[in-house]
């Protein structure tokens, strides 16, 4: 695995959406990035994003992990991507604008939740593999019907659970817009910097596995799989 240090970064479904802004709580003092931070590789982004904050309103509460683990997918020249085959009705999010959601179902049994990146038309995004909740656990708990005060490694290690924990679906979350302030969903920025961050190859997939395109933060103990 490579270690590098971490340089600081500067057709759709609608849904309702609102605000998140709340005094006293992590996020309150947390900047929302910026349409421009996913005009980027995918690769670029991927590694920016680690410390980052995913911000989830449900139902007047927030749910709040930081991201610790993301994968990179490269659009139409990466096999590993459902943007790969060209544009669909299930993937068409991935050809539009940067910073976007984009969520798909998978084993019949989870979500995963992306976020569009690349200029419009430009295929491209990030997985996000895991979190370190942050607030909102006893909800992330409940929906994830574990006992109450599980170990929180079991609340969002891993792109499943994550969604899980944070209430993400396709209907309800596909299509949205991730910069937008009264967005249900976002992803915020609270000054957090990792001090190393290691990439390996991607896990889970058949084609291009061994792309060295799966980022995640040194030693932390919320990573999905120690590979």
């Amino acid at each position: 695995m490579e270690e590098v240090t971490v340089a600081s970064a500067g057709a759709r479904e609608r849904v309702p959406q609102i605000s998140i802004l709340r005094p006293g709580t992590q996020q309150a003092a947390a900047s929302i990035l910026q349409r421009s931070f996913y005009e980027r590789r995918p690769d670029i982004v991927a590694r920016a994003l680690l410390g980052k904050l995913l911000v989830s309103e449900r139902k007047g509460k927030l749910l709040i992990g930081r991201i610790v683990e993301v994968e990179a997918y490269f659009g139409t020249e990466d096999p590993a991507a459902h943007a790969y085959i060209g544009r669909t009705a299930r993937n068409a999010v991935l050809f539009g604008p940067p910073g976007f959601a984009y969520v798909y179902f998978i084993y019949g049994m989870y979500y995963c939740l992306n976020v569009s990146c690349e200029p419009d038309g430009h295929a491209g995004c990030v997985l996000i593999r895991a979190l370190e909740p942050v607030e909102g656990l006893s909800t992330m708990a409940k929906l994830r019907a574990l006992p109450p005060d599980p170990k929180p490694r079991l609340l969002t290690s891993g792109p499943g659970r994550l969604c899980q924990a944070l209430d993400i679906t396709r209907a309800a979350h596909n299509g949205l817009d991730v910069t937008d302030p009264v967005s249900c969903l976002q992803i915020k920025d609270d000054g957090y910097q990792p001090e190393h961050i290691l990439v390996t190859p991607r896990v889970g997939i058949r084609h291009a596995a061994e792309r060295p395109a799966r980022f995640i933060i040194d030693k932390n103990k919320f990573v999905s799989t120690s590979r």
